[in-house]
């Protein structure tokens, strides 16, 4: 059972979409780094706001000494959600008290194309682990299943084999377990 109940990491819905009106507007991508675990508290007042953002929460399994298993939703990364905005979008959040700096995004379709693989990655519901630094590996691309497409980096953790999905821009991601017969070498 959830400690409290997940909210939405995505606003709007459609805003990764290629086709969406949202994403093909002029406003552009940034990154506001957060206070200290303030990035669900941003994420509310970028939604009352209207202000599109998308900050992947991912599920965490927690066990209470008495036993009691706990399910919570936190940041992929961290102290950042990333907002699709123009000037008047970037004052409102800043505006909220919970922002400590803003970064622009130098390679826009790029930065897209990651956020859409995370994302692609979560609505898979498998077992996530977050990765603060990429190491370098075998490129790869998944030949089939629900991830078929995705690219990535395979590494070793702890005897088994892993895909990393990176946001190049934060030099993070995130990995999954997967089998060599699912992948094939780019």
């Amino acid at each position: 059972m959830p400690i409290l109940p997940r909210q939405r990491d995505l606003f709007p819905a459609d805003l990764l979409d290629a086709g969406s009106p949202v994403a093909a507007s002029a406003a552009r991508w940034l990154a506001f780094y957060t206070l200290s675990r303030r990035e669900k508290d941003l994420m509310r007042k970028l939604e009352a706001a209207c202000v599109p953002f998308y900050a992947p929460l991912i599920r965490r399994r927690l066990k209470s000494p008495a036993g009691r298993t706990r399910d919570s939703h936190v940041p992929l990364f961290p102290g950042y959600v990333f907002a699709h905005v123009d000037d008047d979008h970037r004052r409102t959040a800043l505006a909220t008290n919970t922002v400590a700096r803003w970064l622009p995004i130098g390679d826009e379709a790029a930065l897209l194309a990651d956020l859409r693989a995370v994302k692609r990655l979560i609505d898979t519901d498998c077992p996530l682990t977050p990765e603060s630094r990429i190491e370098p590996g075998q490129l790869v691309r998944v030949r089939s299943g629900a991830l078929r497409g995705l690219e990535g980096t395979i590494v070793r953790r702890q005897g088994a084999e892993r895909l990393v999905v990176a946001v190049r821009f934060l030099n993070q991601g995130a990995s999954i377990e997967v089998e060599d017969v699912d992948l094939e070498a780019l």
